[in-house]
């Protein structure tokens, strides 16, 4: 397995822009982060439900025009919030502004299981369908959006959830043929449209025995369709216990030792002072 590549995520939730941008400041000049990372929900989905949340992809532009080094993404896009080709558009231009340093990070969208999520689809106005359309609408979606992102004459796309005319994109990803795509998600259905579309797949945490055994199925929906598994970069999100690194350094090394060579760490707010260097001391450079 390749080394271990280690990145941070900020939830931009229950939390005021000086305090991520600080962390991303302070990651930015330490080399062994890499990447770094917000996720993408319109209301909090953890502390005060009123509390403050910012949007991901404008957050991440103003960040990506705040750092230099790292790479940078929203783990995950949910699919259901932006039409593809608008969500294509918006990834160019934080590509462009980072100087291409964008993962394109991309899911299916809330899981009904979490009513947290799930009241920020109403509350914006945005539809909410079942599984089964909301991967399919996935599938279509990273169809169009690497298209966009590569072809250069207007097209059509006639899907069954997405229909376009004309559809044409200018400028390109600084990235060529276009930013990695990462797709998360453990569901299985997702991880058809993993094979198909991914350059990444993270599983967000819990047990395992369980990634193992998804990582597993993936390399099998690959070898259906003629993909080489060793394509697809296994990524995992695994969160920080602040009084209990070890804890953290335990399941770092569970992880990369099952294959899982893109480690992102969670750090839950209010950030400590210095909290980038402490990672890196502390969990990262103890769990090698």
């Amino acid at each position: 397995m390749s080394h271990p590549s280690f990145g941070l995520m900020t939830a931009p939730q229950q939390v005021d822009y000086a305090d991520v941008h600080r962390v991303w400041r302070e990651a930015d000049r330490i080399p062994e982060i890499e990447h770094a990372w917000l996720f993408d929900h319109l209301m909090p989905i953890g502390g005060d439900p009123d509390g403050p949340i910012f949007e991901g992809w404008t957050l991440l532009s103003a960040l990506a025009a705040s750092t230099e080094r790292l790479r940078l993404g929203l783990m995950v896009t949910s699919n259901r919030f932006r039409p593809p080709a608008v969500l294509a558009k918006i990834a160019t231009t934080v590509d462009v502004v980072s100087g291409g340093r964008l993962e394109f990070g991309i899911g299916a969208g809330s899981r009904p299981s979490l009513p947290m999520a799930r009241r920020e689809y109403d509350a914006h106005g945005l539809p909410y369908h079942d599984a089964e359309h909301a991967v399919e609408s996935l599938a279509e979606a990273c169809t169009v959006i690497r298209r966009l992102w590569t072809e250069d004459k207007p097209f059509d796309f006639d899907g069954t959830h997405h229909r376009l005319t004309g559809a044409f994109a200018n400028p390109k990803p600084v990235q060529r043929p276009h930013p990695p795509i990462v797709i998360g998600g453990r569901a299985l259905a997702t991880l058809r449209v993993v094979a198909e579309h991914a350059d990444r797949w993270n599983i967000p945490g819990g047990d395992i025995q369980d990634a193992i055994s998804r990582s597993a199925r993936l390399d099998r929906y690959c070898e259906e369709i003629g993909r080489d598994p060793a394509e697809i970069t296994r990524s995992i999100f695994l969160p920080v216990a602040y009084d209990q690194p070890e804890t953290t350094r335990a399941a770092i090394r569970e992880a990369t030792g099952a294959g899982f060579s893109h480690v992102i760490l969670g750090l839950s707010s209010p950030y400590p002072a210095g909290v980038a260097r402490w990672l890196t001391d502390e969990v990262i450079g103890k769990s090698r």
